[in-house]
């Protein structure tokens, strides 16, 4: 394989695991591995096979095919890319014989049965204009509200608080700070955020966050350095969720900041615009 073409797939799979936001990819290359990529997943189904297989979408895969796909595609990958946390953590039948769904925490690609081959893109139902890569990144990626620890969160109320929202948060992610700026222009909102420092891209954010949290008001230092850019004098390290936070996000597989989660589990990476922000909250709410 050519090695600009393999730099092309590495670059659709990292565009793939990113979250368009702070994110903690690592885009070196020194592998090579039989990987095809294209940028829809549907016009390539025909090299597996055409034959659809309806019954057995969202039925349990075969254990020792699910084996295979684990652990070759997994080793493949880690391999071509150098990525050593690539693990795929599900595999799933789809409505085309012989084409497999791996999931890799709530993103997806596809491959066949030996986990030789890849497939980034778009499977779409073309009968019915649904994308089912991501109807199903959608299922992936929800979680069960109830069980975050709100009380490791910094509390913001605004107006009545009737609606809710929780949000992943990196002091050091430029991203973070903009999505603050919208934040700021909601009303009638309740905002839990969690301090998840990625220290892969920003060394010193654990420290600030630690410092933001043991404030007398944590929630004025941290609007005052995430839009101000105004730190708070520097106080006594003081009992801290930030370590436990970082587990948490990694736990729910949140490679990147910010990440939003709203009370009925949905999650949403990246930069809302308040009008937006508005529109999520009013339908995301339990």
């Amino acid at each position: 394989m050519k090695k600009s073409y393999l730099h092309h797939c590495l670059a659709s799979l990292m565009l793939l695991l990113s979250l368009t936001a702070c994110n903690n990819t690592n885009e070196k290359n020194n592998g090579s591995a039989s990987v095809a990529s294209t940028t829809t997943a549907a016009s390539a189904a025909s090299a597996v096979s055409k034959q659809p297989e309806n019954n057995l979408v969202n039925q349990p895969v075969d254990a020792e095919i699910s084996k295979k796909i684990t652990q070759n595609l997994g080793e493949r990958m880690r391999k071509a890319f150098n990525q050593n946390d690539i693990n795929i953590t599900k595999v799933s039948h789809t409505p085309i014989k012989g084409l497999y769904e791996a999931a890799i925490g709530n993103k997806i690609i596809y491959t066949d049965e030996n986990g030789q081959y890849m497939l980034i893109g778009n499977l779409v139902d073309i009968e019915n204009k649904v994308s089912l890569t991501e109807k199903r990144m959608d299922e992936l990626s929800t979680i069960d509200f109830s069980k975050l620890p709100l009380d490791k969160a910094i509390k913001v109320v605004r107006g009545k608080g009737e609606r809710v929202l929780t949000v992943f948060s990196d002091p050091d992610c430029p991203y973070c700070k903009k999505l603050e700026e919208e934040l700021a222009k909601l009303d009638n909102v309740t905002i839990y955020t969690f301090i998840m420092p990625i220290l892969s891209l920003h060394p010193e954010a654990q420290k600030k966050a630690v410092q933001i949290w043991c404030q007398p008001k944590p929630a004025e230092a941290w609007d005052n350095w995430m839009r101000k850019g105004k730190m708070p004098p520097t106080v006594k390290e003081c009992p801290n969720p930030i370590t436990d936070v970082i587990a948490l996000g990694n736990s729910l597989g949140f490679d990147g900041t910010p990440t939003l989660v709203f009370p009925n589990g949905k999650t949403v990476p990246g930069v809302l615009p308040k009008e937006a922000l508005d529109i999520e909250l009013d339908k995301n709410q339990k």
